[in-house]
């Protein structure tokens, strides 16, 4: 793979914010002389800052009749994220706005302040019937913007006013911010976390995730949330190939040693504009092995960049798969780990109080 010439964005996971063409998006072309000349015309450029939008949606919930998940109902606080990551299967959503699923996606967000006022009245209604709400499926519920709007805690509030169970996918350590909500909702059955460890190297982190909590922070994290009762599971995802695979052993072994209560591991999915993401990325930071990475997904994905078909686009074929996946079964057995079996209690549930006033008891 050629090494590209453009200089990486700092703090950021994209390259580009090039709109995609399926949906017949006017093109972004950057003139090449011009931008030769740039910093003597206009001066140094402008350090790229993150932008957030309110939207006020009618509804909060979204549901699914996927029957690859386990989930039929999920909350998105938030459009877009922070975060950065570059392999996130969420990116081509921005395309919806006429935005980018590069930069745009991590510098244009959305917040839905009235999220919890939605899920309230939803909940309310006499023909709801409760399941687990997923939060963290498609944009984190904790990235940064999250300490300013806390949307997601408003939302944690209402659901446990109704004792309505509730899972939590993340990537930060703000979680534990909500540390007294979810030590209550977990004395209940009505809360599990999961915390993604991608890889156990800051600089590698900071290149593939780069506004996300490093390594370190996200296993103290699920440390502090399983000392104090919390279901806690620990999600080795994505595993990429050649880049983060070598780490998959000791993560296990370090969540074990933490009291996690389980662990999982997605292999890499590069659905739609992710995949040239993806590439340009690894043009950028790895371009000695980037052909070999994506040679190694190809393979998982019978030949293609992407499988997104039920059930085989989270199991993937192969001999590279198969080799991945008994080597996450032998550390597992190491560790005394298994898979995730949280089972949250939906029969505590009752409609929430009305008017926005928490109960009391």
């Amino acid at each position: 793979m050629e090494r590209s010439n453009e200089s990486p964005f700092a703090g950021r996971g994209a390259q580009s914010r090039a709109v995609p063409t399926r949906f017949g998006l006017a093109t972004r072309e950057a003139d090449g002389d011009w931008r030769d000349h740039m910093e003597a015309l206009d001066g140094p450029a402008v350090k790229l800052r993150t932008h957030v939008t309110e939207e006020n949606p009618r509804t909060i919930l979204s549901f699914n009749q996927s029957p690859d998940i386990f989930f039929d109902r999920s909350i998105n606080a938030y459009r877009g994220c922070e975060h950065g990551c570059v392999y996130c299967f969420a990116r081509p959503t921005h395309a919806y706005h006429d935005l980018s699923p590069g930069l745009d996606f991590e510098t244009r967000l959305f917040a839905k302040p009235n999220a919890a006022e939605l899920l309230r009245a939803t909940l309310s209604k006499p023909k709801y019937r409760p399941r687990p709400i997923a939060m963290g499926t498609n944009t984190d519920p904790y990235q940064p913007i999250e300490r300013r709007y806390r949307i997601t805690r408003q939302v944690l509030e209402v659901c446990l006013d109704a004792h309505h169970p509730v899972t939590i996918t993340t990537k930060s350590d703000r979680v534990c911010d909500d540390l007294d909500l979810l030590a209550e909702m977990a004395k209940r059955r009505l809360v599990a976390v999961a915390i993604s460890v991608t890889s156990l190297d800051p600089k590698l982190s900071g290149k593939l995730e780069p506004r996300a909590a490093s390594p370190a922070k996200r296993l103290s994290a699920l440390q502090k949330l399983a000392e104090a009762g919390v279901p806690t599971h620990c999600s080795v995802a994505p595993v990429i190939p050649a880049i983060t695979d070598e780490y998959m052993e000791e993560i296990v072994q370090r969540a074990a040693a933490i009291g996690v209560d389980s662990v999982g591991w997605i292999p890499l999915r590069l659905p739609h504009e992710v995949a040239p993401l993806f590439r340009e990325w690894l043009s950028v930071h790895y371009p000695e092995r980037g052909d070999k990475v994506m040679s190694i997904v190809q393979s998982i994905r019978n030949g293609k960049d992407n499988d997104p078909n039920f059930f085989s686009r989270l199991r993937p074929t192969g001999v590279w798969a198969d080799l991945f996946r008994a080597r996450f079964r032998v550390a597992c057995k190491r560790a005394g780990l298994g898979k995730a079996k949280f089972e949250l209690d939906c029969t505590q549930f009752r409609p929430p109080a009305v008017g926005g006033q928490l109960r009391l008891l």
